[in-house]
């Protein structure tokens, strides 16, 4: 017996260094960690346990019978970070390049299903180069049976996708089916055709970074969530993300204790917040100041940046904030903002997570490229979003709230359980100037003074429709409210909201606008 254990020690040791030393030195020549070396990072110490470690492929032909590694490429098992139990797989470069097999896609399938029947998120550790092209459509297979159980997942588990290395074809579209996606700048790339095959087909020169990087990613496409400089950040962002998510979908996310005041007055908002809705201010600073002790993590903060999508906590409870972005197009909504913003709320629907919506909205983007990139389906998955969102949800207006935008931005028509206004607040259908263009054009025309009858007019329309408490008066405010009081509002209306429950009409699934 002693023997045999040895043996399995001797085994084990092999597997724990990998395949070479020369291996590992080419990993790390590339600015990038071996494969354990990141799941070091991301899981408690000595929490992490294996699961199919001696795995290894059973395919013949091009050489593959004489190279058999352990692993088979993948790591799998499970471990905890702070203490909650997460399951894991991490490509390992330094075996086949990362590359899927039959073997390695069964250890990813198994350990998607014991998530899944667990309960806890996944977090995958991306660094691999496709399908294993010697093992031909078995590996093809394997990448159908991930897309199966990623959709399966959607919305029951979180799932966590981590870019850490050039990830082409079917290795680029399991996270594209992930809740959130992390990348790192210079090593990390996402494409399904790479630059040599988009140059031999249409003639386009372009490097790794330029066609598919985190850069690419974060601001033109919209496929990574996240992007950051090196990957022990990105990886402890990875764990503070996980912080603020439940395990499950039948589960509330996690609260903590929580020492900055429920009742701490915010008086700075009155100086933040220009009365004068054509003057712009920065959103996020309203929401450091309104969050527990000015944490939030933003969701695509550099993609769509004319709204804001985060994470926080109000009294210690974690939140979903949708904001308007008065820096950036005014805060208008267009096509890019409205996906942002509609992914967003689904994903805070999921997993219980209250939604917290501060309007500052002119309206929607006009022009001819919104209009004929279909800006009217693509706002309208921001309005599917909303009215199909149980958590509880309160709508803040700070200033202008125009048109079809102020009623898809979660307005009490479409469901919002409790909306809050400034003494600033303008909810109309356009703006005065605008409004007053339309309705009195003739008397503008026919005045002898047609700017001083404008201006006239103008002011005679905000007296009637636009003044703060026209809204209130009619019941679409809950109240208005001193902005220095809003952070107490806020938690005291979502403590009250905790235990909200509503049921969906009996259906298979709806059919939300593409």
């Amino acid at each position: 017996m002693r023997s045999h254990v040895a043996e399995l020690a001797e085994i084990r040791r092999q597997v724990l260094a990998g395949p070479s030393e020369k291996a590992t030195r080419a990993q790390h020549a590339k600015g990038k960690l071996t494969a354990r070396e990141r799941l070091g990072l991301l899981l408690d110490e000595g929490s992490f346990r294996e699961v199919e470690q001696l795995r290894r492929h059973r395919a013949t032909g091009f050489g593959l019978e004489a190279k058999k590694p352990y692993t088979d490429g993948v790591i799998t098992g499970w471990g905890t970070v702070e203490g909650r139990t997460v399951f894991v797989y991490a490509h390992d470069f330094r075996i086949f390049g990362g590359a899927l097999g039959e073997a390695h896609a069964t250890k990813i399938h198994k350990i998607m299903d014991m998530a899944m029947a667990a309960g806890a998120p996944l977090v995958s550790l991306n660094d691999g180069a496709g399908a294993r092209i010697q093992e031909g459509v078995t590996a093809l297979a394997g990448y159908g049976g991930i897309f199966q159980r990623n959709t399966r997942a959607s919305g029951v588990i979180p799932q966590i996708s981590v870019m850490l290395g050039p990830c082409a074809g079917g290795a680029a579209y399991s996270p594209a089916l992930t809740d959130f996606v992390f990348m790192v700048r210079e090593t990390s790339q996402m494409f399904i055709t790479g630059p040599d095959v988009v140059k031999a087909v249409t003639g386009e020169e372009i490097t790794q970074n330029g066609l598919g990087g985190a850069d690419v990613h974060a601001e033109t496409s919209g496929v990574c969530h996240f992007a950051y400089d090196d990957e022990e950040t990105c990886i402890a962002e990875v764990r503070y993300l996980l912080s603020m998510l439940p395990q499950n979908n039948r589960e509330n996310p996690p609260a903590v204790p929580c020492d900055d005041p429920h009742d701490r007055r915010c008086d700075t908002l009155a100086d933040l917040v220009p009365a004068d809705g054509n003057r712009p201010y920065d959103m996020a600073e309203v929401i450091e100041e309104l969050v527990d002790d000015g944490e939030y993590l933003e969701v695509h903060e550099r993609w769509a940046r004319n709204i804001i999508c985060a994470l926080a906590r109000l009294g210690g409870q974690v939140v979903g904030v949708v904001a308007n972005q008065p820096r950036v197009l005014a805060g208008v909504l267009d096509i890019e903002a409205s996906e942002k913003a509609a992914r967003f709320v689904q994903m805070c629907d999921a997993f219980s997570i209250p939604i917290v919506t501060l309007l500052d909205v002119p309206g929607f983007l006009p022009g001819v490229d919104q209009e004929h990139g279909g800006i009217i389906r693509h706002g309208a998955k921001l309005l599917y979003a909303y009215c199909n969102a149980t958590v509880p949800r309160i709508s803040l207006i700070l200033r202008k709230a125009y048109g079809g935008a102020y009623i898809v931005m979660d307005s009490q028509s479409i469901g919002a359980d409790l909306t809050y206004a400034w003494p600033t607040n303008e909810i109309a259908v356009m703006g005065a100037e605008g409004a007053a263009n339309v309705i009195f054009r003739r008397r503008i025309a026919e005045a002898e003074d047609p700017e001083a009858m404008r201006a006239e007019l103008v002011k005679e329309y905000k007296a009637e429709l636009m003044h703060p408490y026209y809204a209130a008066e009619r019941g679409l405010v809950d109240d208005v409210i001193d902005p220095a009081d809003t952070r107490e509002v806020l938690i005291h209306s979502l403590a009250m909201l905790r235990t909200k429950h509503a049921d969906h009409p009996a259906r298979k699934h709806g059919n939300p606008p593409q």
